[in-house]
């Protein structure tokens, strides 16, 4: 496997919390959250029944199931063995048919180029030292005419005050140190990166959290979480 785009103190933090990502109320309890909002994100824009689907960081499965109970036939794969062992283990126990592989992005690239209708790669693209080659990876898997699908966090001030400050420290929903503010991407560089590899941008919208009602909802603020849609030209 391909580990030049890894980093040994991510994928370390994210195997530690693998057996733990099944739990709503545990620290992945943001990711079941968001979850059928990032579901209903994708299913609008490319009707996922019938398609051939990849997950790329699946981590414990949470949206490659979600992907596979609309009728996508789906492939998640992550670098984490850990989270790749849980994710197993949890199609075992939901009978969801998924084909989850412990590998990179770059490598199943370019073992299956133009192999998915559907690329997901959501809140993954700033854990990773290279973001622009994992971009490039998902661009050569999906077919001419699919759709490529992008989640991450803006990089500003009001992103570092709500999606570090008030996320990690003050609200304590996450584990403090899950985000590196440097390695936040802002749509401009996001877009410029899916460009270069042949990606054409169809919609940014943005992901909010309430925390008066304790409710996540889409939008039009892309200052901090926001997901992107791109199509590869034909």
């Amino acid at each position: 496997m391909d580990t030049t785009n890894a980093d040994p103190t991510e994928l370390a933090k994210f195997d530690e919390m693998a057996s733990r990502w099944w739990d709503p109320n545990g620290e992945c309890g943001p990711l079941h959250a968001i979850n059928p909002l990032r579901l209903e994100y994708i299913d609008e824009r490319a009707d996922l029944a019938g398609k051939r689907a990849v997950d790329v960081g699946c981590g414990g499965g949470l949206l490659a199931e979600a992907m596979a109970l609309r009728g996508a036939k789906v492939v998640g794969m992550d670098m984490g063995e850990a989270a790749i062992k849980v994710a197993r283990l949890h199609r075992h126990e939901s009978g969801v048919e998924v084909d989850y592989r412990h590998t990179a992005a770059e490598d199943l690239a370019a073992e299956e180029p133009e192999g998915f209708d559907v690329v997901a790669c959501m809140e993954m693209l700033e854990h990773v030292p290279h973001p622009e080659s994992v971009i490039a990876a998902c661009a050569r898997m999906v077919k001419p005419g699919g759709r490529v699908f992008f989640s991450t966090i803006n990089r500003n001030p009001k992103s570092y005050l709500f999606a570090i400050l008030g996320a990690e420290y003050l609200l304590k929903m996450l584990p403090r140190g899950t985000h590196d503010y440097q390695r936040f991407i802002t749509p401009a560089e996001l877009d410029g990166w899916a460009r270069g590899a042949g990606l054409v941008a169809e919609d940014f919208t943005g992901l909010s959290y309430n925390p008066l009602s304790k409710q996540y909802s889409l939008g039009r603020d892309i200052d901090v979480n926001y997901m992107a849609t791109y199509r590869r030209e034909e």
